[in-house]
């Protein structure tokens, strides 16, 4: 008999176990960190496929929806946390790990998940898409992590707000310090204000529904949700609020094409333009950037209703078809052209009403697009500069005299708004084109502000942060 000593059998392997829920979450930000895919686009078909195979009920789609959007909206400072609990700069972390870890940071932080569940949940959540060795490696951070709630960690890691007030709200309220300053530059204000605002980005939006005008009423909408799951909107007339168990894509009237999902900011500055006054005729309307269809399709609704016609411009062929669908059954008559508002098709003077809605940096859609903070960069605007002013341009030209431009843009941005419109306004010069007071079009919509332009935020209506000048061409 040997004298050496018996070994001991290894720990059996055990397989992780495979949680839908978590891998899904996952996977979706693998694709917004990899693709630079955005969660609106990428949850929805991933929570589709998990449904058809059975995997998923309604509770499960929610928590896949909350851990996604909850780790997004919060990376800033789930980041900041991390890199206190770890050995070396977040750079060094592999991505997909650092993704791991921020599900398990917001599940801990963020969530009413108990302590034990967050932690084992995230690291079997490793071992499936990671491996056991950093799956070792994402317990001791998470560990570290669920020694602090989120207040003593911002405590922590949080500069004093009196030393660096923008680092400091930058931190607590996950936003980059350039966004802070820019949307607090915009705001004007002291410090409550913008507290508010950067709050507000880091709330679920409502979901709302537009009836579009002679096709669909707010009251239709109603019924069909129920008044357990729906209320009437603020402030546009055609808006209808949903609740979270709302699901737009049930109802009738969206599958049809007679009402759609719209924010209420976004049905406002559709309104104000229709009802801007304009000298003279008002036959004809212009969208001249129109993908992918939300405004044009209220647009198209409220013209229609007049016996005016509308076309729809879009300079991208695949958003140009987003537009046609959302205008397809319009009652009055339309058209839409792949054209760039640029380099218009269409003569100058040949519109009573015109509305740009130009590409942004989209700061004012950061609650339903909130991994866009972290995308965009200062230089953003340069880019963005030349096009906005150009677009403005053209939509004057586009117009008669007498006629109507509405320029208009999801972002508060000083830069893409009223420096836009001032520019512009200095090149035609006053006897040219003057500024409309937009807020008397906006009934029962307070804090627009001294004027003439009119900039919603969500903190004080609940709306994405749109901005809107009106612009009356003189001569």
């Amino acid at each position: 008999m040997s004298d050496q000593p018996r070994r001991r059998p290894g720990k059996p392997h055990r397989r992780p176990k495979k949680d839908p829920v978590r891998i899904l979450a996952f996977e979706a930000l693998r694709a917004v960190d990899e693709r630079d895919a955005y969660a609106n686009l990428v949850l929805p078909p991933l929570l589709r496929k998990a449904r058809e195979k059975g995997d998923f009920d309604a509770r499960d789609a929610a928590l896949a929806t909350e851990l996604v959007y909850g780790t997004l909206r919060r990376q800033g400072t789930y980041d900041a946390i991390i890199a206190a609990c770890v050995d070396r700069p977040l750079r060094e972390v592999d991505p997909p790990v650092l993704d791991v870890l921020s599900l398990g940071a917001h599940q801990l932080l963020g969530t009413r998940i108990p302590t034990h569940a967050a932690v084992s949940a995230s690291v079997e959540l490793a071992r499936v898409v990671l491996g056991d060795g950093r799956a070792k490696f994402v317990n001791a951070v998470l560990r570290k992590i669920a020694a602090e709630d989120l207040d003593g960690w911002l405590e922590r890691v949080a500069p004093p707000y009196d030393e660096d007030p923008e680092e400091h709200l930058g931190v607590v309220h996950s936003h980059p310090r350039w966004v802070v300053s820019a949307l607090w530059d915009s705001l004007g204000g002291g410090r409550a204000g913008i507290e508010d605002l950067l709050e507000a980005d880091n709330e679920r939006p409502e979901v709302t529904l537009v009836a579009r005008p002679g096709r669909a009423t707010p009251e239709e909408l109603l019924d069909a949700v129920g008044e357990e799951n729906g209320l009437r909107g603020r402030w546009s007339p055609y808006a209808v609020r949903l609740s979270e168990g709302g699901e737009p894509g049930a109802l009738d009237a969206v599958r049809e094409g007679r009402a759609g999902v719209q924010d209420e900011g976004s049905q406002l500055v559709a309104v104000a333009l229709a009802n801007a006054p304009v000298e003279g005729a008002d036959g004809r309307w212009l969208d001249a950037c129109a993908g992918p269809g939300g405004k044009a399709a209220l647009l198209g609704a409220l013209a229609a209703e007049r016996g005016a016609s509308l076309l729809a411009a879009e300079k991208q062929p695949h958003r140009a078809r987003l537009v046609a669908r959302a205008l397809a059954g319009n009652p009055g008559p339309y058209e839409v052209v792949a054209a760039d508002g640029t380099r218009p098709v269409w003569r100058p003077g040949s519109f009573d009403r015109a509305l740009v809605d130009v590409p942004c940096t989209g700061l004012g859609a950061l609650r339903r697009r909130p991994e866009a903070r972290w995308r965009r960069r200062p230089e953003d605007l340069d880019g963005f500069a030349p096009l906005q002013r150009d677009l403005l341009r053209q939509a004057l030209n586009a117009v008669r005299v007498g006629g109507v431009v509405g320029y208009a843009t999801c972002s508060p941005h000083l830069a893409e708004t009223r420096a836009v419109v001032d520019d512009v306004l200095k090149e035609h010069g006053e006897a040219t084109a003057e500024l409309i007071d937009a807020r008397p079009l906006m009934p029962g919509v307070p804090a627009l502000g001294d004027g003439p332009d009119v900039q919603l935020w969500p903190h004080l209506h609940g709306t994405d942060a749109m901005y809107l000048a009106l612009l009356r061409r003189t001569a």
